[in-house]
């Protein structure tokens, strides 16, 4: 048990829980050797699902939460005052060092306040941001922050730079990577109150190579490796990736079926189209990352299913193997 990655897991969040949650739970235990699993929620209801799949025994445990936060629920009052809910026991077992890292595709708001207000913030980190990561044309960038905070301060987007280079360097293995800012030009002087306040200060902040601001049609094209800004900016941006994604895809298929001969054309290109899908498939890179906490609270779309659950419990490993919230402690904490 001391070599493994323990994580709790919410098994009532989402729009496909507990099925799709308890699905990914086990694929993740039957792939990797040393993840062991907590599925929190009620056990009346994970345990018939979990008797549908052979796995390892010794390695997923449910622990019962007899509560579940939904999605419409103010957060804070909700963290308050469901103290048995499937989100504030996993959080919990965080904070008390009982698992490693936390993952839900519940209610974000819920996650978010719970991740600061239980896991707490490592002294010193002013915000704690979401970084998930994106496809791009030339593999995946990192957007911080998409939803956390939407009034930020420029100090707050200098930190969200150096813990996303912390992150892309460690988790993802990208030496010395680049950072932008989001902005409406390339040239210094453009943006809002913010963007300008921050840009000299990332220009002159030690160990981020920042390369300046990137407009929004940049990012697809892999024009930066960390692209900083707000939460309104970059949840903005997040939803609109992932909308277009959708259609092209839904435009795609529908013109390859839409004649005898492009549909002999589709079964030609077939694998090759599945290849170049495959590269901006978001799910593939598992969940967000709320960064500056003390422990791992990784939040997956609410949609999620099994693959990005499974992926999201995953990439736990090579956070802890990194040990990530260390090197943020060092670079950016204070005792």
């Amino acid at each position: 048990m001391q070599d493994m990655v323990r994580v709790a897991v919410d098994a009532m969040g989402g729009d496909n829980a507990p099925d799709e949650i308890i699905k990914g739970t086990v694929e993740a235990v039957n792939s990797q050797q040393n993840i062991f699993c907590y599925l929190v929620g009620k056990k009346e209801v994970i345990e018939p699902c979990l008797q549908a799949y052979s796995y390892p025994k010794e390695r997923i445990e449910v622990v019962h939460a007899s509560e579940k936060i939904e999605t419409a629920e103010p957060p804070v009052n909700a963290i308050r005052k469901k103290k048995d809910s499937s989100i504030v026991v996993a959080l919990k077992m965080v904070k008390e060092g009982k698992a490693d890292a936390f993952v839900s595709a519940g209610s974000s708001g819920a996650v978010l306040v719970g991740g600061q207000v239980i896991v707490g913030k490592i002294k010193g980190i002013e915000r704690a941001p979401l970084a998930p990561l994106i496809p791009t044309e030339k593999g995946m960038s990192l957007l911080i922050d998409c939803g956390a905070n939407v009034d930020a301060r420029a100090s707050h987007l200098v930190q969200f730079a150096q813990m996303g280079t912390i992150y892309m360097e460690g988790v993802m293995g990208i030496s010395n990577p680049t950072v932008a800012i989001v902005n409406i030009g390339t040239e210094e002087e453009k943006g809002n109150a913010l963007v300008k306040e921050t840009f000299p200060l990332l220009k002159e902040c030690d160990g981020i190579n920042f390369v300046g601001n990137i407009e929004a049609r940049e990012i697809p094209h892999g024009g930066a490796d960390v692209i900083v800004c707000e939460a309104f900016t970059g949840n903005v941006i997040l939803k609109l990736y992932e909308g277009i994604g959708s259609v092209m895809l839904g435009a795609i298929k529908k013109g390859l079926m839409a004649t005898l001969k492009s549909k002999i054309g589709a079964l030609l290109i077939k694998s090759s189209l599945k290849s170049t899908m495959k590269q901006f498939d978001a799910s593939q890179y598992g969940g967000a990352p709320l960064l500056g906490l003390k422990g791992l609270v990784v939040k997956t779309h609410g949609s999620s299913k099994a693959k990005e659950v499974k992926n999201s419990i995953i990439q736990c490993q090579t956070f802890k193997a990194q040990d990530i919230n260390a090197k943020i402690k060092e670079q950016l904490g204070k005792e």
